[in-house]
């Protein structure tokens, strides 16, 4: 299956965090062409399962979030203009002008944009003042919080940034959900690929949700499937940018991504530490297949991997990605040979996992 047309038609399909219903059997209908097993769990959770030629070794679980950041509706005023809040890390700078889409409570959407004042009326002292989204108000078109309501939006219901996706130069696309749709199509790849040489241990591919929400719908398939072994696919954040290039190495267009430390303190205290048997099953895969294998770390950034490591008598995690740029915003960057070669990778340490990988971490 061709990348760009599985991740155009992901990125497309609106699921916020909570909604992620029409991703989920979008994911599913992919997965079923290439798994033995599709279902949806209770939480919502796609889950896909690949069978492995020796049930007895141990399981494992490749998870990708289905859902991305938006929007809660918090208040609707009598002239119909609409004040929401965040449903996830959303960098306010960017929101005045932009373009917006709104669930109504029977799952259709309707266009709204972050009106900015008026250029004209703005004071010297606010042109560069950034705007909080409580300060903002969402203009639908209409005169009245009847309006508003006659089309089915009430208090609660979720809005996204307007789905884009746009082909720059080469293989790398702009757009929103980048993170972490890329993801969710990698493990479309990783179904397909898999299909075609089996692995010998049982392979588990899902799409999770709430990632950005509270980071808890993998613990939840977790708790589903047992897994031995599980890795988190998610973005990195790439360093090729004028204002983090003396930050990170990642490159966009340079493969995929291997997260050696990841840790956030603000009301999570969590953080993953990679399985080093798994970090070197990862660097022989991508010897063995001939793509690259770029390192990360970063403080302030957290995957849901940080939880499933703690579930049953712990699970060994790595998380592996992507590089990407201007992340949470609705003009994400990345580069589809990066998600195929990180499929690639990911496809052939499934495969070469025996009975003599070590689970445990020493």
């Amino acid at each position: 299956m061709i990348i760009k047309d599985i991740l155009r038609e992901f990125m497309l399909t609106p699921a916020p965090s909570g909604y992620e219903k029409e991703m989920a059997y979008l994911l599913k209908g992919y997965f079923s062409k290439f798994c033995d097993e599709v279902r949806i769990d209770r939480i919502g959770n796609c889950i896909g399962k690949i069978n492995g030629t020796n049930p007895d070794l141990p399981k494992a679980m490749v998870f990708g979030h289905m859902d991305q950041l938006g929007f809660i509706v918090r208040k609707i005023e009598k002239d119909g203009y609409i004040q929401v809040d965040r449903l996830g890390g959303i960098p306010e700078k960017v929101l005045p002008g932009l373009n917006l889409m709104i669930r109504s409570e029977d799952g259709s959407w309707h266009p709204g944009i972050f009106g900015p004042k008026a250029h004209h009326a703005t004071p010297a002292e606010e042109k560069y003042k950034v705007d909080l989204v409580t300060s903002l108000f969402v203009d639908i078109g209409v005169k009245t919080s009847d309006e508003v309501r006659k089309l089915g939006i009430e208090i609660g219901c979720p809005a996204i940034y307007k789905p884009s996706f746009t082909e720059l130069t080469h293989s790398v696309i702009s757009g929103t959900a980048v993170d972490n749709r890329g993801a969710c199509a990698c493990l479309v790849k990783m179904a397909e690929y898999l299909k075609g040489q089996r692995p010998q241990c049982d392979v588990y591919l899902v799409g999770t949700v709430w990632e950005e929400f509270n980071l808890r719908g993998a613990m939840m398939a977790a708790r589903t499937i047992h897994p031995d072994i599980a890795i988190s696919l998610d973005v990195c954040l790439a360093g090729d940018t004028k204002d983090l290039n003396s930050k990170f190495d990642d490159v966009v267009g340079n493969g995929a991504c291997v997260q050696l430390y990841s840790f956030h303190g603000r009301g999570t205290l969590n953080g993953t530490l990679p399985h080093e048997p798994l970090y070197k099953l990862a660097k022989e895969s991508a010897r063995k297949t001939g793509k690259n294998l770029q390192r990360f770390a970063a403080l302030g950034i957290l995957t849901d991997a940080s939880y499933i490591q703690l579930e049953g008598n712990g699970v060994a995690c790595l998380e592996m990605g992507f590089p990407a740029r201007y992340t949470h915003t609705p003009v994400e960057v990345c580069d589809m040979d990066d998600i195929d070669g990180l499929a690639v990778i990911c496809a052939e340490m499934m495969r070469s996992i025996d009975d003599h990988f070590q689970i445990s971490r020493y």
